[in-house]
């Protein structure tokens, strides 16, 4: 089976956009600085090796899935997958420490 190279990054909703929304402040503000020091400490300690790797890819590098897939040598959908999983656990993790 060949792999689909015309897989669209289709990552928009809510989990996304507040992962980058919390990773993109540049503030002074304490709440914010807490919950991303938060936010990357779950990323280093919590998540499987493999998880981090595409999630540093993902939000910090700003490299979508397809580029994402290619780079790992897998496909587009494993790299969705490993994604959605990483933001469950990392959703779970934060509503731990910030509730």
């Amino acid at each position: 089976m060949s792999k689909r190279e015309t897989y669209s990054d289709s990552f928009t909703g809510e989990a996304d956009k507040g992962i980058r929304s919390i990773l993109g402040y540049d503030t002074d503000d304490q709440p914010v600085v807490r919950i991303k020091r938060v936010l990357v400490k779950v990323i280093n300690n919590e998540l499987t090796p493999k998880q981090k790797e595409i999630v540093m890819l993902y939000y910090y590098n700003n490299i979508d899935t397809v580029q994402i897939a290619k780079r790992l040598g897998v496909t587009p959908q494993a790299v969705c997958a490993v994604l959605s999983r990483a933001r469950l656990r990392i959703y779970r993790i934060l509503k731990y420490y910030l509730i």
